[in-house]
């Protein structure tokens, strides 16, 4: 029984696990401690996005709006089917004679039209929602784009959280170590007990940034994990990405990079699309104004219960011209007025067993037609229906030269930026090898009792500041030149 009930409650939790482990792969790697690369923070983003998953809904609507103005080219078939109850005087169908009495009637038809010509409104439509579906499938593109980018600018903060920790770290451990050899020149007497409460007031301080430090890499790492859609409480770490120098080096101009970035951006893609699917929306909208011509036919039986039992089965005779009475000569009894056609009169018989069946079937009836429907007059709809889509046409291909002029300002904004991060960073290279140089010497000579605790303590915190404003210059442009890389069309990855 044990054992019946633990396969049961395997097979019934199988479902959900399987669904956890396809849905939360990276899930599995923050528990397991191990660091995320740049790329598992983005495929993971992306696999888990909502703005993607919004918008991969939007192209499945596209779709299905393509599909539907490539049916349109289909036959137009429905069916119909009535049953009425009827009670006085009326007509019998089969004999076109009156009665009087309760009725039941069964009739059916079918009826189909093709069109023929409708002002090219199909076939313009057809490529409306063609252009419509492919610029749906390039805004999915934009947003995984949008996506791509903010998990980057993330990831890129976190690292620098991290690389700020590690030199908060470095130099509290600088300070404690030289607080401990201060304390004991102090207990000999080398040095005044102000020296020692100096350092142990520093040693605070850099605690106390050291906690700050933690505190924004604390903040940073929520921030990733929100975009990431992933729980505060969840484990999660990255990786610190080994750069060389020559990757921080621009190799493009300006105008190069945004003639790639035209060439590879999907809102530019898309908004080209969309001003192409606006001139045929144009077109197919004034296709509404021509005539249209359309191919129909229908078939239809009935059947009614009045004529139940009778039924006319002919002897094969040939058909007798009968010329009905419709009048006679006034004043004279044996003169009669008669119709000028005469109507066919088959001999036969009525007989009984006429039931629903023979009925629907010797009711059957099919006809075939043209349709010409010429528009005239309906309210000036299809004439506001065009003058709305060239409205709407000059509103797209404003909508793309915007995008573009967007494209560009962005490239060039960012390309500047990039530039300035540069300068910024290689004269911050130097900064750190120059205050390196200037601590060692003044720590030396603090150590020989040359010079005071003052000195000391500012070639310290010159050192450490410029190494911190080294980090923030060193990963600013690391982003800014992966933010030029992404226009190019490369993937963001370390």
């Amino acid at each position: 029984m044990m054992r019946t009930l633990r396969w049961t409650f395997f097979l019934l939790c199988a479902p959900f696990l399987l669904h956890a482990q396809q849905t939360q792969p990276a899930a599995d790697t923050a528990q397991s401690g191990t660091a995320w690369t740049l790329k598992q923070c983005i495929d993971y983003a992306l696999a888990n996005s909502l703005q993607v998953e919004r918008s991969g809904y939007n192209v499945e609507n596209s779709k299905l709006d393509y599909n539907l103005s490539r049916a349109e080219v289909l036959p137009s078939v429905n069916g119909s089917a009535q049953y009425g109850l009827s009670w006085g005087r009326t007509l019998v169908q089969n004999t076109y004679t009156y009665t009087t009495g309760e009725q039941r009637s069964l009739s059916g038809s079918l009826n189909a039209s093709v069109p023929l010509f409708n002002g090219f409104r199909i076939q313009n439509s057809i490529r409306q929602y063609s252009h419509n579906y492919d610029a749906a499938n390039l805004d999915l593109q934009k947003t995984k784009n949008d996506v791509i980018l903010n998990v980057a600018s993330l990831y890129i903060t976190v690292v620098f959280d991290k690389e700020q920790l590690e030199n908060a770290k470095s130099q509290l451990a600088s300070s404690q170590q030289q607080y401990e050899r201060t304390k004991k020149q102090v207990a000999a007497g080398s040095l005044p007990r102000s020296s020692e409460l100096n350092l142990d007031a520093q040693v605070a301080t850099n605690e106390v940034n050291l906690i700050t430090r933690e505190n924004n890499l604390n903040l940073s790492l929520l921030r990733l994990k929100q975009a990431l859609q992933m729980p505060g409480g969840a484990a999660l770490d990255v990786e610190i990405p080994q750069i060389d120098v020559e990757d921080l080096v621009l190799e493009q101009s300006r105008d190069q990079i945004f003639d790639i970035a035209r060439q590879s951006m999907p809102e530019i893609k898309s908004a080209d699309l969309k001003k192409e699917a606006s001139y045929y929306a144009v077109k197919a909208a004034k296709g509404d104004l021509l005539p249209r011509l359309s191919l129909t036919a229908s078939t239809n039986t009935y059947y009614s219960s009045s004529a139940d039992g009778l039924r006319f089965i002919s002897d094969g005779s040939p058909a007798t011209p009968v010329y009905d009475t419709i009048g006679n000569v006034h004043g004279v009894d044996d003169q009669f007025v008669i119709a000028r056609t005469p109507r066919n009169e088959f001999s036969g018989k009525l007989v009984n067993g006429y039931g629903y069946r023979d009925q629907l079937k010797d009711n059957i009836a099919r006809s075939v037609g043209l349709s010409l429907t010429i528009p005239i007059l309906n309210g000036f709809r299809s004439r506001t229906a065009w003058q709305r889509a060239v409205i709407s046409q000059r509103v797209a291909e404003v909508d793309a030269k915007e995008m573009s002029n967007t494209l560009r300002q962005s490239v060039e904004t960012a390309y500047n930026d990039a530039v300035a991060a540069s300068k910024t960073y290689n004269s911050s290279l130097r900064q750190v090898q120059a205050r390196d140089e200037a601590f060692r010497m003044t720590k030396q000579r603090f150590e020989a009792g040359a010079t005071n605790y003052v000195e000391y303590q500012v070639a310290e915190n010159d050192l450490f500041q410029a190494k911190s404003d080294l980090v923030r210059a060193k990963y600013d442009f690391i982003f800014k030149k992966k933010v030029l890389d992404f226009y190019q069309g490369k993937p963001l990855a370390y």
